[in-house]
């Protein structure tokens, strides 16, 4: 009679385990997080988890988690096959991400940054930071020449070139506190080769000040800004 109560028991715990573990492939739902495709795998990093609609972010829960959606083959929407990955050093929100063709890193640009899974803002993290998915390992890269006034700006979307240089135009360093706040009109150029920054400044005659856009880089160098809103110089 033990030996079966034992068995019992053992199955118990495996199916306990079999239930948390296909609870925890569920992604919660999230508003505003940077999604990348590398290979068959679609990367969703960051997000807001927070219920309210509101342009104060006081309340969010930021969270630093990473998900991607495995699409080596067809599957069915309503159970979709979830993997977790490793987490981001920080809470991420409103920022973007591109996808290095050199090497297949992802770098996330940019974005509001917070300590993750609170509502504290996090002035101390970098703006870039570069994500190995073959390993799931995050680094922080040391930038040549960055440009401080890019620290938390957001609502931005870059695009990358086959030479591996990130151009980020415009955006704003708005975070959603009672605080002074400054809307860009540059455009900024990361050359992940040589990991050295570059910053342009645009002419009152050229494109105003742009945020929440669409950006896509044609095949003849050329940038299309797309949407978004415009805001006084």
């Amino acid at each position: 009679m033990k030996f079966f109560q034992n068995i019992q028991t053992f199955l118990l715990i495996i199916i306990l385990l079999f239930s948390f573990v296909n609870c925890q492939n569920i992604p919660n739902p999230r508003s505003q997080p940077a999604s990348s495709l590398i290979g068959n795998r679609l990367y969703f990093f960051g997000g807001d988890l927070s219920t309210t609609d509101s342009r104060n972010y006081s309340a969010a829960n930021l969270t630093n988690e990473v998900w991607y959606l495995d699409l080596s083959s067809s599957f069915n929407t309503s159970n979709p096959p979830w993997n977790k990955d490793v987490g981001m050093p920080i809470g991420y929100f409103l920022g973007a991400s591109c996808v290095n063709p050199i090497d297949n890193y992802i770098f996330l640009v940019g974005g509001l940054m917070y300590i993750p899974n609170t509502a504290t803002i996090n002035l101390g993290s970098s703006s870039v930071y570069v994500f190995n998915s073959n390993i799931s390992l995050w680094t922080t890269p040391n930038i040549i020449g960055f440009n401080s006034s890019f620290k938390m700006r957001n609502q931005i979307q870059p695009v990358i070139d086959n030479y591996g240089k990130i151009y980020t135009f415009s955006g704003t360093n708005y975070t959603g506190f009672n605080e002074p706040y400054v809307n860009y009109n540059d455009m900024n150029i990361l050359d992940t080769t040589s990991m050295t920054w570059s910053t342009l400044a645009i002419s009152l005659n050229d494109p105003p000040l742009l945020l929440s856009y669409t950006a896509t880089l044609l095949p003849t160098g050329i940038i299309v800004y797309i949407g978004g809103y415009t805001l006084n110089k």
